[in-house]
């Protein structure tokens, strides 16, 4: 259990792959714009590893990755669905979607656009962002 933190749980829509995280019941969701984020509307919330436990689907899931190769874009086999991932700002991390999590833990969503098409630039102005998953 952890100090101010909601568990919530969560998994892709076939069901083959569940998860459950804890976070705040308050969530910091951002809206990147870079190209596979745009193209999947991946809107996420970065955790710790250690918040992140997967309870089911471990052998549904394949990975995609692309240029740097270091965020690992994890999806269900049979659906599709992309839960969670491993983001190339926290790799020691997880980007959780927040629409995947099951009703009643989430209060509100507060949503902060990044420029994920100047990541770099982004990255590096941002003040929080490879915090969130320490």
């Amino acid at each position: 259990e952890y100090r101010g933190l909601v568990k919530h749980t969560g998994g892709c829509h076939c069901g083959a792959v569940r998860f459950e995280v804890w976070a705040s019941a308050d969530l910091h969701v951002f809206n990147c714009n870079c190209s596979i984020c745009t193209k999947k509307q991946n809107r996420h919330f970065i955790v710790p590893a250690s918040h992140f436990k997967l309870l089911k689907g471990a052998d549904n899931l394949t990975t995609y990755t692309f240029n740097t190769r270091r965020a690992r874009h994890t999806f269900c086999k049979t659906c599709g669905v992309q839960s969670f991932y491993t983001p190339r700002s926290n790799p020691d991390g997880y980007g959780i979607a927040p629409h995947c999590l099951d009703d009643g833990t989430v209060q509100t969503i507060v949503t902060e656009d990044f420029n994920g098409k100047e990541w770099e630039k982004a990255v590096k102005e941002h003040k929080t962002i490879r915090d969130m998953s320490k």
